[in-house]
């Protein structure tokens, strides 16, 4: 609340109100800088406890890289599971749509134990030929 005996009232004509030489308690130097100054010096400590990676060189990603979203036949085996479990597959070999589930390639590592149907973008060979040997079918679209 303003009343007569504020500080500033009492510092009228004094040029420097209390701070000493003129270059104290003006502008940024302050303050220690504007912005994000100092990092590499006095602002150390605060680097280590808030912002450990801000000097990382990993940043930049080009923008123009898509990395397509692969799934392995182990997880492939997971879902054909959930669906008989659901009851939404139907006696004998089931169907598999992977492009409507989100995935766009299909890689071999692990083992498939149910004759399935996939339709995928692509797929590798050792996939393939995995699936094959259980009694399922692989339909690669042109991507």
């Amino acid at each position: 609340m303003p009343h007569k005996l504020r500080q500033v009232r009492k510092m009228r004509g004094s040029r420097t109100h209390g701070w000493g030489q003129i270059g104290q308690h003006r502008k940024s130097g302050s303050r220690g800088g504007k912005g994000r100054p100092g990092l590499h010096k006095h602002g150390w400590t605060y680097v280590l406890r808030y912002e450990p990676n801000h000097f990382s060189k990993d940043k930049f990603k080009p923008p123009n890289q898509k990395q397509p979203k692969i799934i392995n036949l182990k997880q492939l085996e997971e879902i054909i599971y959930r669906q008989q479990q659901n009851k939404k597959a139907k006696t004998g070999k089931i169907t598999i749509d992977l492009k409507e589930i989100g995935y766009d390639k299909l890689l071999g590592s692990g083992k498939i134990s149910v004759p399935v149907t996939v339709k995928v973008p692509s797929c590798s060979e050792e996939a393939k030929k995995k699936i094959e040997e259980v009694g399922g079918e692989v339909i690669t679209e042109a991507a």
